[in-house]
């Protein structure tokens, strides 16, 4: 990660704080304010109660996210999702073993950027830490997000979906009665980033996609107290034990889509050891920001992209919008029933942020949702091209069905009767320059 802030520094794209800033509230405030103006990161050099520096809003362009992923031709999706198939299909080792950081440091928690991010957050909370852990019958690593309340000088609570792997690992270790042993990694290299936020099949390493993306082997060094693979380049590492049978209060905590999620009894994380390196730089999420979406924007279209690719003809591109709940497809119509078959494989590709899908033709923007449901509105009956499925459930968090069922939009021309729907254009319009035409002064 501290490549990544050096290179967007020499770009001049890096804004930075110098005055002091109160962890709680105020960093996270600074953070809205300035995302409301821009993407561009922030780096805070003066975070009270610490000595290291934090960076925000590092992956809040999708354009900057998406230069991550070598696209030659064609849409993002399509090329991300090669990137999946690769990862899959990898048979080189993805990490490489390597001397851990010369200037690593041991530390503990309360050395670490204490941030309270909203009104009725239970307390401080680690936002953009990866917990690192292995499968314990297998033994593949695994990279996924969770976030992390502090709770003490050795304890962290986390809130671990039912749909990821990590869950999975924990509850076999802790059937055997063993604790599970885990690293926070915290301000990794941006394609371990981008990596553990992508959901892979059981059993495939996400080692294996950072690598992909890259183009190089990960080089990692054994953690001190867990024996994981980390990586050189990890500004932060928190190792330790998710312990078994122990669940304790964590939250109410201001999630993703914009509310709290409240408190719950979750899993309790006994700290070993924290380890960072001399003038570590922490990584730190406001959950819901363009830096939370960004990412999961890229990784869900991606998903679906190639789901839809396996199964049907005439995809063209995937949009996902999971702050709206919705994902957009964008396919050349073979038949009639094409979109509903669209919405199916889509609602069967995965439940999370995924209640609304709208099926448009190439001429729609897909990432234009005034464009898309233009086209909607515009291109026929909205009874008729309206569909409602009950009873689907709805992704981990929705305990009280809130998020259940899915709705369909018809966005395409009626087939068969795509001409009496095509798009007024303006000949010469892309070519026309309005530089060209304007008067150099307001005389008239």
């Amino acid at each position: 990660m501290r490549k990544w802030v050096n290179r967007l520094a020499g770009a001049g794209e890096l804004l930075t704080v110098d005055r002091a800033v109160d962890p709680r509230f105020e960093l996270a405030a600074v953070t809205k304010r300035a995302q409301q103006a821009g993407n561009r990161p922030i780096l805070f050099r003066n975070v009270k109660g610490t000595r290291l520096k934090v960076v925000t809003n590092l992956f809040a362009d999708a354009a900057r996210l998406r230069s991550l992923v070598p696209v030659k031709d064609g849409p993002f999706a399509a090329a991300y999702a090669s990137m999946l198939d690769a990862a899959e299909s990898r048979v080189e080792p993805p990490t490489r073993e390597a001397p851990p950081p010369g200037d690593l440091q041991q530390g503990q928690l309360s050395d670490l950027p204490l941030i309270t991010y909203h009104e009725r957050d239970a307390g401080p909370y680690f936002t953009a830490a990866i917990v690192l852990a292995r499968d314990p019958d297998t033994g593949v690593p695994n990279l996924s997000f969770h976030r992390a309340m502090y709770a003490g000088p050795r304890e962290l609570r986390l809130r671990l979906g039912d749909s990821h792997d990590l869950t999975d690992y924990q509850r076999r270790a802790e059937e055997a009665g063993r604790a599970l042993p885990v690293a926070l990694l915290i301000g990794v290299p941006p394609a371990v980033f981008m990596a553990a936020g992508t959901h892979l099949p059981a059993g495939v390493d996400e080692y294996a996609l950072a690598a992909e993306l890259a183009g190089r082997r990960v080089d990692v060094y054994s953690g001190a107290d867990s024996g994981l693979p980390v990586p050189v380049a990890t500004e932060v590492v928190v190792e330790g034990r998710i312990l078994p049978g122990e669940r304790r209060p964590e939250g109410p905590f201001g999630e993703v889509l914009g509310y709290y999620v409240p408190e719950g009894l979750n899993h309790v994380m006994e700290v070993d050891g924290v380890s960072l390196r001399r003038d570590a730089i922490f990584h730190s999420l406001l959950c819901g920001s363009r830096e939370d979406l960004a990412l999961l924007e890229a990784v869900n279209a991606a998903r679906v992209y190639r789901d839809l690719s396996r199964r049907l003809p005439g995809i063209v591109d995937v949009s996902c919008a999971p702050a709206f709940m919705n994902t957009t497809v964008q396919i050349r119509p073979q038949y009639a029933a094409h979109a509903r078959d669209v919405m199916d494989v889509v609602f069967d590709s995965h439940a999370d942020y995924n209640q609304l899908c709208c099926v448009v033709e190439e001429d729609v923007d897909l990432h234009d949702m005034n464009a898309v449901m233009h086209a909607f509105i515009t291109r026929g009956r909205v009874d008729a091209r309206t569909r409602v499925i009950s009873g689907r459930a709805g992704f981990y968090r929705d305990m009280q069905d809130d998020f259940a069922g899915r709705v369909g939009l018809d966005a395409t021309r009626p087939f068969g009767r795509e001409e009496e729907f095509v798009s007024k254009e303006v000949p010469g319009l892309s070519a026309t320059r309005l530089e060209d035409y304007l008067a150099r002064d307001s005389d008239y």
